[in-house]
């Protein structure tokens, strides 16, 4: 039965007459457009179809519109503010930390999911927060140099900072609420090449 389900979209409000039990992902893509927002496995385990709930990134593959009730949803298509890129965006363009591109918007969103919660992250940070997220091009080494770019240029500017909160950042473990217990292992393999690879 449909419930309407209201919500903050990309600093908006959003009001719509749907099935509850929908997933988030669908109703992004079909019923508003944001085809930013991609369908990977649709079993929680690529990381393609992460967004921003409250601060926290999630698989909306997984997630029931209904849960976001009342919440702020952050998709890939919010994240830059007035034309402006943010800095993860750029540095993903920087490093040319992507080749299909068909993870990216997941990654950029795991990765600002960490950054606003850890400013300063390791390497070791940055591969447990996306190690989720699988890019079947082997990028990972890009990602991670990408991200570390990213928090530098958010930690020199600290006023890029609030205006490009889309959630309200909740401390925690930086991992989707609904995350699968067995791990993809997408990025730990390749730890010490980021540490060592030079472009």
């Amino acid at each position: 039965m449909d419930q309407t389900i209201r919500f903050i979209l990309n600093g908006k409000p959003v009001s719509l007459s749907v099935d509850g039990e929908r997933m988030l992902l669908w109703v992004l893509r079909t019923d508003l457009g944001l085809t930013g927002t991609k369908f990977g496995c649709g079993k929680s385990l690529c990381g393609a179809c992460t967004v921003i709930v409250d601060g926290e990134a999630v698989r909306s593959c997984g997630y029931p519109v209904k849960d976001v009730a009342g919440k702020k949803v952050l998709t890939i298509e919010g994240l830059a503010r007035d034309g402006r890129l943010h800095p993860l965006q750029e540095a993903f363009m920087k490093h040319d930390a992507l080749q299909c591109g068909y993870c990216t918007p997941g990654m950029i969103l795991t990765a600002y999911s960490l950054l606003l919660k850890n400013s300063k992250p390791a390497v070791s940070d940055i591969v447990d927060a996306l190690n989720w997220n699988l890019c079947r091009c082997g990028a990972h080494t890009r990602i991670i140099q990408a991200v570390q770019d990213a928090a530098g240029t958010l930690t020199r500017s600290p006023t890029l900072s609030p205006a490009f909160q889309g959630g309200d950042a909740k401390r925690g473990s930086g991992l989707t609420p609904n995350k699968p217990r067995h791990s993809c292992r997408g990025v730990e393999g390749l730890t010490e090449g980021a540490r060592h690879e030079k472009r």
